[in-house]
């Protein structure tokens, strides 16, 4: 059995780890992230940045956003915040840049979604998105730090999105060519079963025209013994 000095150790593990995983989850709360449920490489899709404040007398009053060269990207309309997309000489979308409108902003202990419809994503593993976060008072915070080499995250990292997996796989091309031969499969076995029915058909007036012959060559043989 447990001494009492032994379970009075033990008792506070459970709140401690509770506590820790409660900061953990605090500390990613409040960094700029990307999220895109859904999203394949090569395909189009929508990007929402969550921006949490983390000041707590200022209010994030800019977002910029640095894009991979995207052929289309579109803001979503957000009241209170005005919204400019960045392209470069080819067309392409470089970075995206949202702005609050005077008195508007994120404040202290709020966060804000910005939404962008973007697309084609680029064929990596992985996509970065650096961004700018400028609060009211002047103060200028940069989320664009990669991944530490030991794979522990780094104070201010980039958003980072990580595409699934492509679903456009051969066994996706073979269930669109089932369905013609199934509908062919369909199709011979109605005709089949109208060959059937016409050979049926047939037969029956071929039965009903010798019968009807048999009737009359008996009726004539009856005459003509009675004659």
């Amino acid at each position: 059995m447990l001494t009492s000095s032994l379970r009075r150790a033990l008792v506070p593990l459970p709140l401690l780890t509770a506590g820790l995983s409660l900061l953990g989850a605090g500390v990613a709360d409040a960094h700029v992230s990307v999220d895109a449920p859904g999203a394949v490489p090569g395909g189009y899709t929508v990007l929402t940045f969550r921006v949490p404040t983390e000041s707590d007398t200022a209010s994030t009053t800019k977002v910029t956003v640095q894009l991979p060269g995207f052929a289309s990207a579109r803001t979503e309309p957000m009241a209170g915040w005005q919204s400019v997309v960045d392209k470069d000489g080819d067309a392409k979308a470089t970075a995206v840049t949202w702005t609050a409108d005077p008195g508007a902003g994120v404040g202290a202990g709020q966060f804000q979604r910005f939404v962008l419809s973007v697309g084609p994503l680029p064929d990596q593993p992985a996509v970065s998105f650096p961004a700018t976060q400028t609060y009211s008072d002047g103060t200028v915070v940069e989320w664009n730090q990669p991944p530490n080499p030991d794979g522990s995250e780094p104070e201010h990292p980039a958003p980072e999105l990580t595409p699934a997996a492509s679903t456009t796989g051969g066994s996706d091309h073979h269930s669109v060519a089932a369905a013609p031969a199934t509908g062919t499969a369909v199709d011979t076995s109605q005709a089949s079963v109208a060959d059937d029915d016409g050979m049926a058909r047939w037969l029956g007036g071929a039965g009903l025209v010798l019968g009807t012959l048999g009737t009359a060559l008996g009726l004539g043989s009856v005459l003509r013994r009675r004659a």
